[in-house]
């Protein structure tokens, strides 16, 4: 059993920069392809990036290509998201996913395991 805990999250004014991080509290995450995803209030949870589990390959959904940069560390048992030119409409929360199959999996029901998510807004 893998549990998610996502941090970084917060208030950034547009134009600017934050990093979440996605860290497991119990169990190991480097056997995982794991992705980020984000819901904004009345909206379905959309996809963002997702990362095999060696790290080598990468997929991001066209909305956030070029601004969003997904990482990992096994080492660390943590994900990354570097996020750049933040803009007011990537006001959400954003989740961690672990576990995703097939290749790229870029649906919430290729994965098994989720955090609770990590508010993000950014003001005008």
């Amino acid at each position: 059993q893998v549990q998610l805990v996502e941090s970084g999250g917060g208030l950034v004014q547009a134009g600017g920069s934050l990093r979440l991080s996605c860290a497991a509290s119990r169990g190991t995450l480097r056997l995982y392809a794991m992705a980020w995803f984000r819901q904004a209030p009345g909206k379905e949870r959309d996809f963002l990036a997702t990362i095999s589990w060696s790290g080598h390959s990468t997929y991001y959904a066209g909305s956030v290509k070029g601004r969003f940069t997904i990482s990992r560390d096994n080492a660390k048992n943590t994900m990354y998201l570097q996020m750049n030119s933040l803009k007011p409409e990537d006001t959400a929360v954003y989740y961690c996913a672990a576990d995703g199959r097939g290749w790229p999996p870029d649906s919430e029901g290729e994965y098994t395991y989720w955090g609770q998510g990590t508010q993000v807004t950014v003001s005008s």
